[in-house]
């Protein structure tokens, strides 16, 4: 996130907020600029004489070229979700300092980014750290793991009501209306994901979503929040990994062998569930998953070159028709498509 111009509407009604929070004085001023890099709120970098941190709140209409609508409560989810996680991994969210769920905005530590710097930045760039996937793994894993011992965590985090517009919609029906001849496997694995609730999902786990901090991996931007089916984190982030190395000249090897450790060490935290039907739900996800970013309401920006785009659609499809049970299969075959 880095900032860009002066926010007039944000200098307008947030700092009646943040006195009620606590973290603007009576008579202090503070200087808003709007951070660039989400489609779906408006964050905001608050900095005044002693101190800078950050005010993230949701838009009803996201910022995409398709017309894109969801539930802003989404904010006081996705504050709950730092709450949450800050207990079991403390250096794995930024801090929350505070919130006011009548605005729908939240206020939390701002990760400068010299010191922080996004995960997709590094892998676009060919900086691909085996050992930083792995460490993303491990505390994915980790987060499933303890929500999944925490029943009452289900009730807490129902959010299926923003979960299905903003992930199954856009990526998964968007995809099965773009591809009629699959529609029925693709309405299948959405109906199977939207039921299976296991564990506490971040619904997001995407390499923009996570900076590389000084003490591991930081996660961000859970508005999509839920308990709901761990596969779909896991394929969510395993499917940027295969999409970075779809780029026209790029060498997959790297991208293949980050897929390897990030799964790896995710899979070694399972204890809530089989290991093979939980990895069947997210070989069945994945190719859904990489088609989305091509035919989807969400392309990914980087593929800009239609036969970049074809050969996604070319690995993509036959993997949804007949489903792979194994991912680390599916990541061999496209490094070596």
């Amino acid at each position: 996130m880095h900032s860009n111009h002066q926010s007039d509407d944000a200098s307008l009604t947030i700092p009646a907020a943040l006195r009620r929070m606590g973290l603007l004085g009576p008579g202090e001023t503070a200087r808003f600029s709007a951070l660039t890099g989400g489609v779906s709120s408006d964050i905001h970098l608050v900095e005044t004489a002693s101190r800078r941190f950050c005010v993230k709140r949701a838009l009803a209409r996201l910022k995409v070229a398709a017309v894109w609508e969801a539930p802003t409560n989404r904010n006081a989810a996705e504050a709950a979700w730092i709450r949450q996680i800050g207990q079991w991994l403390p250096d794995g969210v930024p801090a929350l300092l505070g919130e006011d769920e009548q605005l729908g905005l939240f206020a939390m530590a701002f990760l400068a980014p010299e010191l922080n710097p996004v995960w997709k930045e590094h892998l676009l760039e060919q900086r691909v750290d085996s050992a930083f996937a792995a460490r993303v793994g491990a505390d994915l894993g980790l987060i499933h793991a303890a929500s999944a011992r925490e029943g009452e965590l289900a009730l807490r985090f129902a959010n299926d009501t923003t979960f299905g517009p903003i992930r199954i919609e856009p990526y998964l029906m968007a995809t099965a209306r773009a591809h009629p001849d699959l529609a029925g496997r693709i309405e299948a694995i959405a109906a199977r994901t939207l039921a299976s609730k296991k564990a506490l999902i971040h619904g997001d786990v995407s390499p923009k979503n996570i900076l590389c901090g000084r003490k591991g991996p930081v996660f961000l931007d859970a508005e999509c929040v839920c308990f709901g089916d761990p596969a779909f984190d896991l394929a969510f982030c395993l499917n940027h990994l295969l999409l970075k190395g779809a780029r026209r000249g790029v060498p997959r090897a790297a991208y293949r062998d980050a897929f390897e450790a990030l799964a790896g060490t995710y899979f070694a935290r399972i204890d809530w569930e089989d290991r093979v039907a939980l990895e069947a739900r997210t070989a069945a996800l994945l190719p859904v998953l990489f088609l989305a970013r091509v035919d989807g309401k969400s392309p990914v920006e980087y593929l800009t070159q239609e036969d970049e785009r074809e050969a996604v659609r070319h690995f993509a499809r036959p993997l949804i028709a007949d489903p792979q049970q194994d991912l680390i299969a599916i990541a061999n075959a496209w490094a070596r498509q």
